[in-house]
């Protein structure tokens, strides 16, 4: 079955089916890079995509990916709202830890180029408007962000990113808090 993904990187987005069998995420911790057929590119600023048909993406220039397909989640996550400045990219969703984690006393840490969220919103940094709703679960590039707001103190799931701590995550449309603060 073709797995389409939505590739964002820093000029724009590219649309297309995944040329090498399995899930995203394998391509992405594997390949060097991201490989699509039947592309699209939609550059930043452009409303009219244009088709590319086959795009080789440098894995390292993806900054976040978005699959039709679920990705392999914790089953008992505790899931923490999570603002992050990505490239061009305001990205807003959910970051899952596991039961009781405290990231001050934690020993293991993320492995691999991407952390998964869910329910996902992205927007322009610049644009006062709230972000759009891009897919139940999307993979960010953690080397890429530049600044994360969340509740709880994330520096080694975004090395050299700034981090601003917030007792409650709550999106620009104005709902209820997705996340408290640790007790």
């Amino acid at each position: 079955m073709p797995i389409r993904v939505d590739a964002y990187i820093a000029g724009g987005l590219v649309r297309g089916v995944l040329s090498a069998p399995g899930h995203l995420r394998d391509v992405l911790e594997t390949m060097s890079s991201l490989d699509l057929e039947r592309a699209s590119w939609i550059a930043l600023g452009d409303d009219a995509g244009r088709s590319v048909g086959e795009v080789s993406i440098p894995i390292d220039d993806v900054l976040v990916a978005v699959a039709d397909v679920d990705p392999t989640i914790p089953v008992h996550a505790a899931w923490h709202g999570i603002s992050l400045d990505v490239g061009p990219y305001r990205v807003q969703g959910e970051l899952p830890t596991l039961p009781g984690f405290d990231p001050g006393r934690a020993l293991t840490r993320p492995s691999g180029e991407f952390v998964t969220l869910r329910d996902v919103r992205i927007g322009m940094l610049d644009d006062a408007e709230p972000g759009v709703a891009i897919g139940h679960h999307a993979l960010v590039n953690r080397y890429g962000v530049e600044r994360v707001a969340a509740d709880l103190m994330l520096g080694f799931y975004f090395p050299g990113a700034a981090m601003e701590q917030v007792e409650d995550i709550v999106d620009e449309v104005g709902s209820a808090p997705r996340a408290s603060a640790p007790a």
